[in-house]
């Protein structure tokens, strides 16, 4: 057996490696911060939400998925070339790129779209459309529910509306967690998600071509241990909803344009669309051939249409959508 010495002196070593590689992610993760897209931020509900705008016209709010920012938007394209026609607003949710994600409160979609909404109001903004990708269509979804006031209309790209019980995702709580979870995502966690970054990619991206521009916009922004907590979080309330809740979306009365890839490798989408779309009698829905989980990515163009249908509808009040 090694004696106290030598156990001690690995203990220190192990230490050492730690602090160096957690000192290491922390650089690394200031430097994914610089040369970002300036924008600015909305202090609202004891949060500080980072938004890039641009354009003039009706307001266009966009939330991207677990695990992205803002970016998501600008390096598909959406966002550029919809500010040709609308006052496009992209947020970083809480927690994912500048945005902070205040501890003691759960943000869930509910909370996320009670502060999203809020933010908008101290944009100066009144009725406007919000887009969501993945996770992002969630929280659209439930500001449609909770503010039919202000949300005029909503397109939803890559929703998971009704979400079996998936047990692997209890363990992706793990690096939310005080102690262990806090350790393990300061040190390890950062170079393990760089390591599988390509896997990832291709896992979200199939069976569509990987955006290249995409890839090198995030690997360093998702790879934070800030960004990793939130991703961590957001997973597990994922699961957290699929076991207590009995999602209906038949109480939201606002226009809603649906998409899904039809080869998405994260789960169902197009049942999953297909099925909001016959619970929604004022819905629209789109499957898109040779697209994955990130449709907005691959096929930017769909997406604009369907922004620019749904904002049709929403403009005339006609929420009896023929073209069905």
């Amino acid at each position: 057996m090694p004696d106290i010495t030598t156990l001690n002196r690995a203990i220190l070593l192990l230490a050492a490696a730690a602090a160096a590689l957690a000192l290491h992610n922390g650089l690394r993760s200031r430097r994914a911060l610089r040369g970002r897209r300036f924008g600015r931020f909305v202090e609202v509900g004891g949060a500080r939400l980072h938004v890039i705008e641009d354009g003039l016209g009706a307001p266009l709010l966009l939330l991207h998925g677990n695990g992205a920012s803002a970016e998501d938007f600008t390096t598909s394209g959406i966002f550029g070339k919809a500010a040709a026609s609308y006052r496009v607003v992209a947020f970083d949710r809480p927690g994912f790129g500048g945005s902070s994600r205040p501890i003691g409160r759960v943000w869930s979609a509910t909370a996320q779209a009670d502060l999203i909404d809020a933010a908008a109001a101290k944009l100066g903004i009144g009725r406007y459309l919000v887009l969501g990708h993945s996770w992002g269509a969630t929280v659209a979804l439930e500001m449609a529910r909770r503010h039919p006031g202000t949300v005029a209309g909503v397109v939803l790209v890559s929703g998971y509306y009704y979400p079996p019980p998936r047990y692997e995702l209890a363990l992706s709580a793990l690096p939310a967690m005080p102690l262990i979870g806090t350790a393990f995502r300061h040190t390890l966690l950062p170079p393990l998600v760089r390591l599988g970054w390509a896997w990832s990619m291709r896992k979200i991206f199939g069976p569509a071509a990987i955006s290249a521009t995409f890839a090198a916009a995030m690997k360093e922004l998702a790879s934070r241990p800030s960004q990793l907590r939130s991703i961590a979080a957001e997973s597990y309330l994922m699961w957290v909803a699929a076991l207590v809740a009995r999602p209906r979306y038949d109480d939201i009365p606002t226009p809603v344009g649906i998409i899904a890839g039809a080869g998405d490798k994260l789960f169902d989408a197009p049942a999953e669309a297909l099925r909001l779309h016959a619970e929604l009698p004022n819905s629209l829905v789109d499957i898109v051939p040779d697209a994955g989980h990130m449709v907005h990515q691959t096929a930017p163009q769909v997406v604009l249409a369907m922004i620019d249908k749904i904002a049709a509808l929403s403009s005339t009040g006609d929420a009896e959508l023929s073209d069905r």
